[in-house]
């Protein structure tokens, strides 16, 4: 009975729109990792010839192996904003931790991260949710308007205010959440927005023309500013702070900030019974004790301390190499 219970179980979290998002998920990681891979060998090939991008050169604009990591990232990119057309998003977000199992070199303590974080991928994938039916683009826009989406909506962008006019000309330089809390409370509505966009446009291409409703277009905008304001405050906390401490950071809160918005929006914890909702909980913490080892020990090679690689991880982001390189955008477009 246990066997066809979870059997059950299984039928009713993976529909085909899950199984479609689960595959774009996961090929947007892999595809996005690559680029990882190929665009630091490309800056390496460039710094050889020219001036470093850490040092302020853009010769890495004349080599061609930075293009094709550009090339591989737009792909996954494409594929991630693809994915939140069929797949919830607490399901598709948090699987972006898999970019960096693919981008990293694994040790021993890299391995055991790796373990954690598709452990807790695999945990989340088997109980995530069904995706909401949506007939149209209005029906998201009726979700999108309802009174408590509009108060975490006006709560996010009275945040980013103070944030932005308030803190950051005080404490932006020296305090690395308040550059990472603007990235992340945006990235939370960017994420709404493009979920909207891509159910618009699959309606689309299915034969239901969406681009005739002015919602379609009101979600465009509200995307392409969010996305312009998060890669701002992403670049400049990047530029400001060591990368390694950046990264997990800003997949902790932009992650969870999402999950939250989308809980909010989408009702997603509605068809869920409290095991489930509890199970993805846990494969989430597992994904972020995972994502925290990786990147914490990141630059150690065998036998050497924590504390060595935490130095080492330093002396990489004034090299130039890494600072651009290891903190994936998931919606991070994402």
């Amino acid at each position: 009975m246990a066997g066809v219970a979870v059997s059950q179980s299984w039928a009713q979290g993976m529909s085909s729109d899950n199984v479609k998002g689960l595959i774009l998920a996961l090929s947007s990681s892999f595809f996005i990792g690559a680029s990882f891979i190929v665009k630091k060998k490309g800056l390496k090939k460039a710094g050889a010839s020219g001036i470093r991008a850490g040092a302020g050169g853009y010769s890495y604009l004349y080599e061609p192996l930075w293009w094709a990591g550009m090339i591989t990232m737009i792909v996954g990119e494409i594929a991630n904003f693809a994915a939140y057309a069929f797949a919830p998003a607490i399901l598709v977000t948090p699987l972006g931790a898999l970019s960096i199992i693919i981008s990293e070199k694994l040790h021993m303590f890299g391995i055991l991260g790796c373990v954690l974080c598709v452990v807790g991928s695999i945990t989340i994938v088997l109980h995530a949710p069904q995706e909401r039916g949506i007939e149209s683009v209005t029906e998201v826009w009726d979700l999108a308007t309802e009174p408590a989406f509009l108060f975490y909506a006006a709560l996010v962008l009275a945040a980013v205010f103070i944030l932005i006019v308030h803190i950051i000309p005080l404490y932006g330089q020296t305090h690395i959440m308040v550059y990472i809390g603007v990235c992340s409370l945006v990235g939370s509505l960017s994420v709404m927005s493009v979920k909207a966009l891509g159910i618009a446009l699959k309606l689309t291409f299915s034969g239901m023309n969406q681009l005739i409703y002015p919602q379609t277009w009101a979600f465009t905008i509200v995307v392409i500013t969010c996305v312009i304001t998060q890669m701002n405050y992403l670049n400049k906390a990047l530029d400001t702070f060591n990368t390694a401490v950046v990264s997990p950071i800003y997949y902790v809160m932009f992650t969870s900030l999402t999950i939250l918005a989308s809980v909010i929006m989408f009702k997603d914890w509605d068809r869920q019974n409290p095991t489930q909702i509890v199970t993805e909980m846990c494969g989430f913490v597992i994904i972020l004790c995972g994502t925290f080892l990786l990147h914490k020990t990141k630059d150690m090679v065998e036998g050497s301390s924590p504390s060595f690689a935490v130095r080492l991880a330093k002396h990489m982001d004034e090299d130039g190499f890494e600072l651009e390189e290891s903190a994936p955008l998931r919606f991070q477009v994402s």
